[in-house]
């Protein structure tokens, strides 16, 4: 069997649901999805799940980083073992205005692409999986990708662009290897079945991502 990894760009993966919803507020409902159950719904009879790896960082706003926490318990509730998360951190970053000269703070979630770029090479190193499908429009990316290219040529490298999100970058990457990304957004049945239930175990769907 062909063991496949997904490495999941969470903040790029939320706020492209987050841009689709505020052209269509039927997007909304896929904020509280299982991962593992929308992956899998890509993969064929020949290719077995490895890990769906997610990869964020906890918000600095509480109410945000309770919405978070909700998700991710949920997911990992349903899926203790083929479900993981790996955490970076936000920083807050002085920004100055060019207009007015004042000076603000501005949260920065730092390290996610750092993350996904060292698991990547790990699983590849170690041989855990056959196919690496990265879920993420960061063009920060294009590097690890390059490198896995060259060093482990048998993997299989697939990208899928979240919702609203889009690399010319990536995918002129994509078409020298003769492949080009999946656009999730043109796969809504998949996110639809993937929904979950409001309740799951003792976790619940945020009161602000239901649908009124």
């Amino acid at each position: 069997m062909n063991k496949v990894t997904f490495y999941i760009d969470g903040f790029n993966f939320y706020y492209g649901l987050s841009t689709s919803k505020k052209q269509d507020s039927m997007w909304q409902k896929f904020y509280w999805i299982d991962m593992v159950k929308f992956c899998s719904s890509f993969l064929s009879k020949e290719q077995l799940l490895e890990k769906v790896i997610y990869f964020t960082a906890s918000p600095l706003d509480p109410k945000k980083s309770s919405r978070q926490s909700s998700f991710l318990n949920a997911n990992k509730y349903l899926n203790s073992t083929t479900f993981e998360i790996v955490r970076g951190k936000y920083i807050e970053k002085p920004i100055v205005c060019p207009n007015c000269n004042n000076s603000f703070l501005r949260p920065e979630e730092k390290k996610t692409d750092v993350n996904i770029s060292v698991r990547m090479m790990e699983d590849c190193i170690n041989d855990k999986t056959d196919t690496l499908i990265l879920v993420s429009a960061d063009s920060d990316l294009i590097p690890p990708l390059e490198s896995i290219k060259r060093t482990f040529p048998e993997k299989n490298l697939k990208v899928y662009f979240p919702p609203s999100r889009y690399s010319r970058d990536i995918k002129d990457f994509l078409y020298l290897q003769k492949k080009k990304p999946i656009l999730l957004e043109k796969n809504i049945k998949r996110f639809e079945d993937a929904i979950m239930p409001d309740v799951v175990g003792k976790y619940t769907i945020p009161d602000s991502w239901k649908i009124k």
